[in-house]
């Protein structure tokens, strides 16, 4: 926890390895913020520049710093390197002074010199970094004669000489290859990943509403054309591959123009993913956006895939027009309503194989997501006998209030169900999506506004500044802010935490070792052995409790679990006595008593301290007093509770601001589905409406008919994404949340989400109407009535 030794390394190179094949480099890395770097977190990486060669190329290539600049960078205090990119963006250069903010204290660095990333990998790699000598690292972070590790090349396959690297280190030190540390990150973010990328692939379903919709309305324009080829002998097969090799090289310029879009779009999307990304996991300083060539090739695969497969039926129906019905749509409004019950079958069929998925015991989210799918898909494909009998329904209703053109408007949504159904189910899912996931959010919001209460039970907080929101740094409160703060007039008592990653034969652990006695009254278990003071003497007597994610992460029992803890006497098992609600890591954490950890790691080191003010005193006041007391020691953040709940809260909805976007961007291809849906239907509709017109409908009134139809549209698109969409936030909350993060939600019902679905899915159907509406009065009426 506390770092690795420095005579570790020096045994390494005394003992001769380097004659054995095996290179050593020693690094120490933390995360500084300064001024002149804009006051973003910057990694300061400190290495050794003799040892670097086989590893990193930063410093060791004579053409990327000059020599003046290199024994600078070796011999005075406070030297650091930039890369040329990190230097040009804030206007630096070799001289350039540095104030940085290390763990709450101000330390003095300067630029000794600018390096010349080598090859756009090093580019990527210094981007966000501040590089110094081994020694200058330790002395600005405090942390004299520690390393945080020891990276080492062993021959490949050469077993004896791992055997002797690993007689040399002290029970404590563990040699772990590469692999598992970027595994071990790769795992972190895994689930993140995944839905992101499953609220894109949702994005994508939406999307081929619209290319349906889209290409049928290319197919129902040329229709005629279309009966005139066969009459000249064009084959079926030959319109077929007609259609479909223009959605294809439709498909092809859409994909490109959609990549180019991607890449422009994550520009903007990258600084709200990479702050989501330190707030839960690590820091990371993306300052660009990266498009490797394979997520360029697979995005434009998947757009092209997609426009075909969601042009095949348009194109089929092109292909199955007989000449002679060219000018007629009877046959396919025919087929259409027959085609009604089979699909409403065929749906009950994919929804069974959808809980089918969900309810397999797999961990992994590729089935879970794919179930999800499986039962929305279904549910649209209920939308033309929902259609059709919402409508029969409503018929009565809208005769009486709209007379004629009342009756009217629901018999045109179903006579057209072909056009209709796929123009619904395409708002539906959309508005459904943002039904589930607001329910989802608001669920997940009430769940951690109650865990807050529940566990936030100290007056006053106060840490050293950290680079991320859920993850611990390294920096620790000094001694003698310590001494100030216990002695603070008001405070009550004080409980300590330290807070710190330990390693175990499962990889790094967080481990929050704790003071506090109440620590079992203010938790919420899932499981636990004996009340709540019961636990709390069982951690003092050498238990521990884990968080709900940690359980889940390593399929905990319930009871009589068991946690393994690289101590500095070796391995070390812990039962444990409790396993507690917790939303702060999705990784998990251990908790165990403090006085437990310091007798095995001899750490007394503290992360943070809870105040327990006396009664009458004022935590807002207490917190300025120790500020201002506190800022000449260390620069610590001193936060009332009411303060610390609002900036969790603050943390909880910048994550999930990108949600926000990923619903509004379904919506909009949604709604444009919906206006290519009515621009079809005014074409085939376009003699009807001659006759109406010429029968004395006047343009007002086609416009009230056609805002009708719409808002049936826009009501019944509403009304299935209801219960679409909580039966989408009950698998989100109970199925998803869980298998990607391990929580335990609470299910918050609240009507607004219904309510504002309900408005969405009618004013964008409605909008949808407008220009359709507005081209079907401006119709001439004997064009439309030519082939009477």
């Amino acid at each position: 926890p506390q770092g690795l030794d420095e005579h570790v390394y020096t045994t390494l190179r005394l003992a001769g390895l380097a004659n054995k094949g095996i290179a050593s480099a020693p690094i120490l890395s933390d995360y500084v913020s300064s001024p002149q770097l804009g006051n973003r977190p910057v990694q300061l990486l400190g290495v050794d520049p003799f040892a670097e060669a086989p590893f990193r190329s930063y410093v060791t290539n004579g053409q990327e710093v000059p020599v003046d600049q290199l024994t600078a960078f070796l011999t005075q205090p406070g030297a650091v390197l930039l890369s040329s990119d990190v230097a040009d963006r804030y206007g630096l250069a070799a001289g350039a002074p540095l104030s940085l903010t290390v763990g709450g204290y101000e330390r003095t660095a300067f630029v000794a010199g600018v390096l010349q990333p080598a090859d756009s990998l090093s580019r990527r790699a210094l981007d966000g970094m501040i590089l110094a000598d081994i020694a200058t690292a330790q002395e600005l972070t405090g942390r004299l004669g520690q390393l945080d590790r020891i990276d080492l090349i062993v021959p490949e396959g050469d077993d004896s000489a791992l055997a002797r690297l690993e007689a040399l280190l002290p029970d404590d030190v563990t040699v772990q290859p590469v692999a598992a540390r970027s595994g071990a990150i790769e795992q972190m973010t895994a689930a993140f990943r995944t839905n992101l990328t499953a609220l894109s692939l949702l994005a994508l379903v939406v999307g081929l509403f619209l290319i349906y919709n889209t290409m049928t309305f290319s197919v129902v324009q040329r229709r005629p054309l279309f009966g005139t080829l066969r009459c000249l002998g064009v084959t079926r097969n030959e319109v077929f591959v007609l259609v479909l090799s223009e959605a294809l090289l439709i498909g092809v310029i859409g994909s490109v123009l959609g990549v180019v879009l991607g890449i422009v779009m994550g520009q903007g999307a990258v600084r709200a993913v990479t702050q989501t990304i330190n707030d839960l996991y690590f820091v990371v300083t993306v300052q660009g956006v990266a498009a490797p060539v394979s997520s360029l090739a697979k995005g434009a695969f998947l757009g092209i895939l997609a426009t075909v497969l969601a042009a095949a039926p348009p194109a089929w129906e092109a292909a199955s027009v007989a000449p002679r019905t060219a000018l007629s749509r009877a046959g396919l409004e025919s087929k259409a309503r027959h085609a009604v019950k089979a699909a409403a079958l065929a749906s009950l069929i994919l929804m069974a194989v959808g809980l089918a998925l969900l309810a397999l015991p797999a961990k992994g989210l590729v089935t879970s997501f794919s179930g999800t799918f499986a039962i929305i898909i279904g549910i649209g494909m209920q939308t033309p006998l929902v259609t059709r009998l919402l409508m029969d329904a409503a018929t009565p209703i809208s005769s009486r209030l709209g007379g004629v053109l009342g009756r009217m408007a629901p018999r045109s949504v179903v006579n057209s169900l072909s056009r209709t159904a796929i123009a619904i189910a395409a708002l539906m899912i959309a508005v459904s999506v943002t039904i589930g996931v607001s329910l989802m959010v608001g669920s997940f919001r009430y769940t951690v506004v109650a865990w807050l209460s529940q566990t936030v039970q100290g007056d006053v907080y106060i840490s050293p500044p950290s680079a991320t929101a859920s993850v611990a740094s390294t920096a620790t409160i000094d001694p003698r802010a310590d001494a100030i703060i216990r002695g603070w007039p008001g405070v009550e008592r004080v409980d300590t935490l330290r807070s710190v990653t330990v390693d175990s034969p499962d990889g790094p652990l967080q481990v929050a070792a704790v003071d506090n006695p109440s620590t079992g009254d203010e938790r919420l278990f899932v499981a636990a052995d004996g009340a709540s003071e019961e636990v709390w003497q069982a951690m003092q007597a050498g238990a521990v409790m884990v968080s709900e994610p940690f359980a889940n992460r390593f399929d905990l029992p319930r009871r009589g679990g068991e946690v393994t803890l690289n101590t500095p006497d070796g391995p070390r098992t812990f039962p444990v006595a409790a396993i507690y609600y917790d939303y702060a890591s999705s990784q998990g954490t251990v908790m165990m008593a403090l006085s437990l950890y310091r007798a095995l790691w001899s750490d007394e080191a503290t992360t943070a301290l809870a105040l327990r003010l006396a009664p009458g005193s004022d935590p807002d006041q207490v917190a300025r007093g120790l500020q201002d007391a506190l800022a000449p020691v260390q620069s610590l953040i001193v936060q009332p509770n009411q303060a610390l709940r609002d900036e969790a809260l603050v943390v909880f909805d910048r994550t999930f601001a990108i949600t926000g976007a990923l619903q509004l961007l379904a919506t909009l291809v949604a709604f444009i589905g919906v206006l290519s849906a009515l621009l079809s239907l005014m074409l085939d509709k376009q003699r009807e409406l001659g006759i109406l017109r010429a029968v004395g409908l006047t343009g007002r009134q086609l416009w009230r008919l056609v805002s009708l139809e719409t808002g049936l549209m826009g009501a019944v698109a509403g009304l299935l994404a209801m219960p679409t969409g909580l039966v989408l936030a009950l698998i989100l909350i109970y199925i998803i949340n869980r298998r990607s993060f391990g929580w335990t939600l609470q299910l918050q019902l609240s009507p607004e989400p219904f309510v504002q679905a309900m408005v969405v899915a009618v004013v964008a159907a409605l909008l949808a109407g407008i220009y359709p509406a507005w081209r079907m009065t401006r119709m001439a009426t004997a064009e439309a009535m030519r082939f009477e």
